[in-house]
């Protein structure tokens, strides 16, 4: 399982890139806003955000136009931010058709706002190279997200899913609004192939009491030797 930092906090990301575990990077309106973003600085930010990660890791920025031919011109500004810019589109018709217009001219699409597995079938047909269902907005309205994003898991899996874009590469399934550690562990049971995971979540991922009672413990016994 690869790890996505899902925040447009610039020192977070710097953070978690020192890590060494980072993989990419996703965005969206609601996280861009609450680092104080501004509409005129948006393409700037998410430029910033490639290179600090650098060119092999992808940032989803996420487009908020709703008919396909915005989605289509604003998905193509996106790109030309960086090579490594995946256009976030919603899950939706004109979503649909714009992913469709934008994989065959290369650009890679992340199909979010996904819930369903018809809808995770169509975003694959449509030609998305990440397909992005939530998890947390699921148990929110007390179902369980889990088990919905382990049936797009295993219903994209039954299939030789390739993005139709350059080089044709393996769709994967970003498993994304998760809101903790064991979010985490179920997703990778289930095989998702990343998941994206505020700051919080990637800290918490680190920690385990029997960590820090063993690391207290060794010090503890040196100080004795000392």
């Amino acid at each position: 399982m690869k790890f996505f930092l899902d925040t447009a906090d610039l020192n977070e990301i710097e953070e978690a890139a020192s890590w060494g575990a980072l993989a990419g990077v996703t965005t969206n309106p609601t996280l861009y806003s609450r680092v104080g973003g501004k509409l005129e600085d948006f393409h700037d930010h998410i430029k910033r955000i490639c290179d600090i990660v650098g060119p092999d890791c992808p940032v989803s920025a996420e487009s908020v136009a709703m008919n396909r031919d915005e989605l289509v011109r604003d998905g193509r500004q996106l790109a030309a931010i960086a090579p490594n810019v995946v256009v976030k589109i919603p899950t939706m018709i004109d979503g649909l058709a714009a992913t469709r217009a934008l994989a065959d001219e290369g650009i890679r699409v992340n199909m979010t706002l996904c819930f369903t597995v018809p809808q995770a079938m169509l975003a694959a047909r449509a030609g998305a190279r990440y397909i992005s269902p939530f998890i947390g907005r699921f148990d929110d309205i007390s179902e369980d997200g889990i088990e919905q994003v382990a049936n797009i898991v295993d219903a994209v899996s039954n299939y030789d899913f390739t993005a139709d874009t350059v080089g044709g590469e393996q769709i994967e399934v970003i498993a994304a609004s998760i809101r903790s550690a064991n979010h985490v562990t179920q997703c990778a049971l289930m095989g998702a192939d990343i998941a994206t995971v505020p700051f919080g979540v990637l800290k918490k991922m680190v920690s385990h009491p029997l960590t820090d009672r063993g690391i207290e413990s060794f010090l503890n016994d040196w100080e004795k030797v000392k």
